[in-house]
């Protein structure tokens, strides 16, 4: 019996890494491991440059080793979504797996998978990472509806996004599944060399923020809470540690890097950090603090989880699900003074309190979990 065929349509190489790139190539890996014949689908032509306030949007990374992808949707040309979606209805997939992460994608996706329902055998599954943007634009509802309609069932992986979908799809199948871990960025590398690599001192604290720089991930929040460390000067030798490309104006936040009170405390780099340079800024980090103002889930979560750092995080969207309180992390207010609070509490208690609860937790996201879902679903 022939083994089943699998599209996965989303973002991918030679697109620049970045959650959703790196989980659509993890998840075909997982299903050719599994003995499924995969098939990434990616964008020729992802963003206009409005929706992408980075530098660029390709990798400088060498491409994912055995993994098919075929380089074809383009974003904004209607004729091009024709094309692909009768493509895929010619090749007949067993099951089409779609991302949806921003609105702005429904009209081309949502025709895309129009055509390939036309061959009445495909089934579609979306992995939802929001339904609802951090964003809001014109026209985000309506795009929504629009790509929402021939999909035949959900994977969320947060409440929140879960919640939000059943505003739009009553009546279809839906499952919440967590989101697995990032493990293919490469082992765990000891503290002392990760800080070498990086130049820090092997006795400084080290709190790292990771990641795009947005309004809505509250960068600025942070910033304030140290300032408050700061001015109560109870922990020495406290650094930040912040990783990440501005995804805004970088002028939003020179005030508070350039403050004198906290300049000496930050240590910035402020580029899209590769896949190969991952592992180093996670492993030299003491704890990980996402101070969100919102939140669906992260794909933070997951590498602080790999790599075995414990995490903070606010009270908002999925993130408190995935930490549990004073087990493998700490849950702050997304405000200054409780995210201070709750630094100040990491210290105390210390890295080594949270890392047998966090190595047990760990075990729960799988990539497996992931696929039996997609399956069960499609079947």
């Amino acid at each position: 019996m022939p083994s089943q065929k699998i599209i996965i349509i989303g973002p991918a190489y030679p697109l620049r890494g970045g959650g959703i790139s790196t989980f659509n190539e993890r998840l075909a890996k997982q299903f050719l491991t599994d003995g499924f014949d995969t098939t990434i689908y990616t964008f020729s032509y992802q963003y206009p440059s409005f929706l992408f306030p980075g530098k660029t949007q390709h990798s400088i990374e060498p491409a994912p080793e055995g993994i098919p992808i075929k380089i074809k949707i383009n974003s904004i040309n209607p004729f091009n979504w024709i094309k692909v979606g009768n493509e895929l209805k010619k090749l007949k997939p067993d099951i089409v797996i779609v991302r949806y992460w921003l609105p702005f994608m429904g009209p081309c996706l949502g025709t895309i998978l129009r055509r390939v329902k036309k061959n009445h055998y495909s089934k579609v599954v979306c992995i939802a990472d929001n339904i609802l943007p951090h964003e809001k634009r014109p026209g985000d509802k309506i795009f929504t509806k629009y790509f929402l309609k021939p999909v035949d069932g959900f994977i969320t992986m947060s409440e929140k996004v879960l919640s939000d979908l059943k505003l739009f799809a009553k009546g279809k199948p839906a499952q919440l599944i967590p989101h697995p871990l990032y493990d293919n960025f490469g082992k765990v590398v000891p503290k002392k060399e990760a800080r070498k690599k990086l130049g820090i001192n092997e006795e400084d604290k080290v709190v790292l923020f990771f990641g795009f720089i947005r309004k809505y991930k509250g960068l600025d929040i942070l910033l304030n809470a140290f300032k408050i460390l700061n001015e109560e000067n109870k922990l020495k030798n406290l650094k930040l540690l912040i990783a990440g490309e501005f995804y805004e104006d970088e002028k939003n936040y020179s005030g508070l890097i350039n403050d004198p009170a906290i300049k000496n405390n930050l240590i910035l780099h402020t580029h899209f950090i590769s896949d190969s340079e991952v592992k180093f800024f996670l492993c030299a980090a003491d704890c990980v603090v996402q101070p969100y103002r919102s939140a669906t889930q992260s794909g933070v979560t997951p590498l602080a989880y790999h790599f075995e750092i414990p995490m903070i995080v606010t009270n908002v969207g999925g993130l408190p699900s995935m930490v549990p309180d004073k087990k493998v992390g700490l849950i702050a207010e997304p405000n200054a003074e409780s995210i201070a609070e709750k630094i100040e509490e990491f210290f105390e208690l210390g890295e080594k309190f949270f890392l047998p609860n966090l190595r047990e937790e760990k075990k729960k996201y799988s990539w497996e979990n992931m696929v039996k879902a997609i399956l069960n679903l499609a079947n």
